[in-house]
């Protein structure tokens, strides 16, 4: 048969060769089958043990080369019960010449001997092709447990792309929004010649600085975003000084949790532009949080004391692309709930746990 009709593993040559584990138990197999045939036919153990040996060595190579090299239209499988057929009674018949030497056909010639080298060739053939069957079987759950680990592996990068995908669709919508808005406000203060254009427009680049190498942040903290929030809230109330308060307070842990970029500046975004603007008293802007130790729950909440909602309105572009956001990152538990204040004005709530699987 020439060479190029036979099949080789990527592997190559190294994988000829038995494994440890098959070689370790065929060897244990050799040394209790060796004391019983001992026992049984009282030879001495060592010339027992040195054949039964050679006949386990023998049919664990052929085990293991008719997996790698075979022809091609035989599969793996067939191909090493068939050399594990044609290997045993060669295998016996070198051991019977090496031990009789030149008296080979005279000791066979003996219907005893016969009958123990006959049975010899059946514990071979019997065991042989036993050990073959119960090793391709553990090698065919290794591969489907390889296989459904592999894929699993590949859902679970897909599934983490197609989030990636998703939140970075997220940010694009949410940029422009925030910009436009926010240079709307400063052109119409310049507009209308206000002393206070100079003060804004130098707070708006301090705040422009701080905020551009965030807006596509994967990795953005809930501290950057307080500190996002800061900012834009001192430059609103630089825009009107008579008309807006507001309080950032601190959030346990901030640093060290991860978050998305935009979604807490969105609801402050909303809270000046639908809540104190269109009042002629403006407002009070509130933002916090809390996070329960004990179950990790983590509640943020944007509350402003301003017009509140009309009896039409219905929640926005935003409050919807925050609660994606959310949800993509903490999972379907996160949730946006929104909120009337008394005497007027509205408080959005974030709820979410940090760690929960999206």
């Amino acid at each position: 048969m020439p060479l190029t009709s036979l099949t080789f593993t990527r592997r190559g040559l190294a994988t000829l060769l038995p494994s440890a584990r098959h070689a370790l138990i065929v060897l244990v197999f050799t040394l209790v089958l060796s004391w019983g045939l001992h026992l049984f036919s009282g030879t001495p153990y060592p010339a027992v043990f040195g054949r039964i040996g050679f006949l386990g060595a023998a049919l664990l190579l052929a085990y293991s080369v008719a997996g790698v090299v075979h022809p091609r239209w035989l599969s793996p499988s067939l191909a090493r019960i068939a050399a594990i057929v044609v290997t045993a009674p060669i295998a016996a018949l070198i051991t019977a010449i090496v031990a009789q030497r030149g008296q080979f056909i005279a000791h066979l010639s003996q219907m005893e001997n016969l009958i123990g080298h006959l049975l010899m060739v059946f514990l071979a053939l019997l065991f042989g092709i036993l050990f073959s069957l119960l090793a391709m079987r553990r090698e065919r759950h290794e591969r489907e447990r390889t296989d459904r680990l592999q894929a699993e592996l590949e859902k679970n990068r897909l599934e983490r792309e197609l989030l990636d995908a998703r939140l970075r669709l997220l940010q694009a919508q949410i940029e422009p929004h925030f910009l436009f808005n926010t240079l709307a406000n400063v052109e119409a203060l310049v507009a209308s010649g206000s002393s206070n254009a100079g003060p804004v427009l130098r707070h708006l680049i301090a705040y422009l600085r701080a905020a551009m190498p965030r807006l596509n942040d994967a990795e953005a903290t809930l501290e950057t975003e307080l500190q996002l929030v800061r900012a834009y809230l001192e430059l609103m109330r630089t825009r009107m000084p008579d008309r807006l308060q507001f309080s950032v307070t601190d959030v346990p842990q901030a640093a060290t949790l991860r978050f998305p970029a935009m979604s807490l500046l969105t609801l402050v975004e909303n809270a000046v532009r639908h809540g104190i603007d269109p009042g002629m008293q403006g407002g009070s802007i509130e933002v916090g949080g809390l996070r329960d130790e004990s179950t990790g729950k983590v509640v943020l909440w944007v509350s402003d004391t301003g017009v509140g909602m009309a009896e039409t309105a219905q929640p926005g572009v935003g409050l919807a692309n925050v609660r994606s956001r959310l949800q993509a990152y903490y999972g379907a538990s996160a949730r946006v709930e929104l909120h009337e204040t008394a005497p007027h004005g509205v408080r959005v709530e974030l709820h979410f746990i940090p760690g929960e699987t999206p």
